[in-house]
Formats: structure tokens, sequence, C-alpha cells
């Protein structure tokens, strides 16, 4: 008895270190064009796409939290249906995926994935002219995808999935009215290691620096983002942006934040569209280049993954000479965190989901700590 009770107080072997996977996925879709010019490119087609990833296990707290995503790193190739004037397309993108399930042998996801494409063909006012999609060889790159995934056996894994993939250069470069490709997707995936068991949630390790302490604590948040417009279609050049921001934010949960964003934005092209109006209809549409600042309020949400952090906005402009775009805009971007303090983002900037700009910049986070008085 005494033999037996040490053989099982033996450990086991060591796990890997990660759960890394070889995943290839087929696809065959179509365009989903929104612009009369792009319904001459009809057509079904297929593309492929090679994948390492990472289903995480709980190493670290955001990832119990999340129920176990997957991140990984894939290569999406498509001749998308052999138009000379697309030509074909290969992109490169990280990508994270979300369980939306609790059942780990049939579970359904949430794919996002972002990242570059390059098109091997472009706009060019003579010899490419039918090419109102794309302006630019280097482009964005979205994956928005819906994933069945069935374990077949202790190292495959079985995927059906549909969705979008969406190529474009949010307006560095006209025209640029963006490729949506709409598809149904199989694929079968192969662990190069016996996988790691999921840690019980309950069992949670240290704290990061970069997680919420579940305290109450509200931060505020100063931005300064930079970046180019082209309207060369229009007024013939490229025009500079500046956005200055400041973001009030607040803790809901261990996952987000949520809170009010103020923001000025200058667009060199609102002045050129004014100066062109006033060459055309003689009249003075703003005083001093004040009037063409733009300043705007937003609510946003802040989704935070360790040091990387995904931000949703909705705003309206509150001023602005130039108001074809109308008053209402939205921001999608990401941020990344060198310190507890300053951190890197890149966000677009749209109105009714039609690009204008991509903003770069950097950004510095003041947190305060409060706590509620109690109740007498």
């Amino acid at each position: 008895m005494v033999l037996v009770a040490r053989l099982n107080a033996q450990p086991g072997p060591p796990l890997p270190n990660d759960n890394y996977q070889v995943e290839l996925r087929t696809h065959y879709g179509y365009f989903l064009h929104h612009h009369f010019e792009l319904e001459r490119f009809n057509a079904h087609f297929p593309a492929f796409e090679l994948a390492l990833q990472r289903p995480t296990f709980g190493r670290q707290r955001w990832e119990s939290l999340y129920d176990y995503p997957i991140t990984g790193f894939a290569i999406y190739y498509s001749e998308m249906g052999k138009f000379d004037e697309l030509g074909s397309v290969v992109a490169a993108y990280p990508f994270i995926s979300f369980p939306l399930n609790s059942d780990v042998d049939n579970r359904l996801n949430f794919r996002l994935g972002v990242g570059l494409a390059w098109l091997t063909n472009k706009y060019d006012p003579v010899d490419n002219y039918k090419n109102y999609a794309i302006g630019s060889n280097l482009n964005a790159a979205a994956s928005i995808f819906l994933d069945y995934r069935k374990t077949l056996s202790r190292r495959f894994v079985f995927i059906a999935a549909a969705g979008l993939t969406h190529f474009s250069n949010g307006s560095t470069k006209t025209p640029n009215f963006g490729l949506n490709i709409l598809s149904a997707t199989a694929g079968l995936t192969y662990y190069l290691n016996r996988p790691n068991p999921y840690l019980d949630k309950k069992f949670l390790p240290i704290l990061r620096p970069f997680e919420y302490d579940s305290k109450r604590r509200f931060s505020v948040e100063l931005m300064q983002t930079f970046g180019t417009r082209d309207m060369s279609q229009q007024l013939g050049k490229r025009y500079y942006v500046s956005n200055t921001a400041a973001h009030f934010m607040l803790p809901v949960s261990m996952k987000g934040k949520i809170g009010i964003g103020l923001e000025l934005t200058w667009d060199g092209s609102d002045k050129g569209i004014l100066d062109q109006r006033k060459l055309i209809e003689g009249l003075d549409l703003y005083d001093n280049n004040f009037d063409i600042l733009k300043p705007g309020t937003s609510i946003v949400y802040e989704m935070m993954l360790s040091r990387v952090s995904f931000l949703f906005q909705l705003g309206f402009h509150l001023a602005g000479a130039e108001k074809s775009d109308g008053y209402l805009y939205e921001k999608v971007g990401f941020k990344y965190h060198f310190t507890k303090q300053f951190f890197g983002t890149i966000a677009l900037t749209a109105h009714g989901g039609r690009a204008d700009f991509i903003g770069y910049g950097i950004g510095y986070r003041w947190d305060h700590k409060f706590y509620l008085r109690k109740r007498r």
C-alpha cells in the first residue's frame, strides 16, 4: 500500500508551454458589393488560409475571463475571381477567436482578425481605370467569422465557418471603395503537441500590471494622433489630419471600461472642400481656420486584454464649417500599453461606415482611485 501511494504521488510529465496548432482553411465565396461601380466584378471563387495559433488555457487572468480564446497569425491568399482589374491578394493578420458557449468539444467562436494585405492590381487612370475598389497595393485586411469547432480526437479539430473578409486602405489613397468577400469555410486543425488542460477559473494567476484590480477607480486618457486623407480624386492632393482626444473612463468589469470622449479634429480636406465651394458658389463659408476645427463628443467602450485594448466609439460633431460628411462618426481602434501610463494607438475614423482616415499616435493614462462613502 505504501508503494502504491508513493507511485500515485509521483508528478506527471511536464505540460508543454503552449498549445500550438496548425490550421488549414478553404474558403468559397463571392463579392458583397456596396457601390454600383463594382457590380461588374460578379463571381464565386475560392481562397485559402494557413494559420499558426495557440488555444489559451488560463496562464493569464484574461484568458480564463474570456473562456480561453484562441490567438494566432494567419496567411490568406485568393485570386478573387481572376479579374484582370483586381488581380490576386495575399494577406497576413493576427487574430483572436472568442468562445460563445461552454462546450469545449462543440464550440461556437467569434473570430476577429486585423492586419495587412497586398493586392497585385490597383487603380490607374490610364491602364486600370475600371478598378474603383482599390487605389493602392498595400491595404488593411479585416476578417470577421463565426466558427464552429468540433473536436475529432485529442489532436484534430474540424472547423466550419461563415464570415466576411474586407480589404481597404482607409482612404490613404483613392479611389477606395474597398472589397468585401462573403464566404463559407471548412478546415482542419492539428495540435503540434498534446494540449494543456484548462486551468480552473477559481485559481487565478497573480494580477498583472495592466489589469483591473476591482478597486473603484476612473482614468483620464489623453491621446494625440496624426494621419493623412487622400483627396486626389476630388481636390487633387493629400491632406493632413490631426486628432486630439481626452477619454474619461470607468471600469465596469475586469473585461472592459465605458466612458465619454471629447475630441478636437483638424482635417485639412475640410478647408479644401470649402475653398472649392467658394470658387464655384462665390460664398465665404468660414471666417478663419478656427472655423475648420471639429469639436466632438463620443461614447467609448474599451475591451481589455492585458496590454492590448480594443476601442469602439460612436460620436457626434458639435461644430465645424464643413458638414457634408454628417454629424455622426464612428471610430474603431486599438491600444498597446508600453507602461502602465504610456501607450500607442491606431484608430480608423469613419462617417456612415465610409472610411475617412487612419490615425497613428501616442497617449498617456492617469488613474485615480476613489471609494464610495458608507451609508449611515
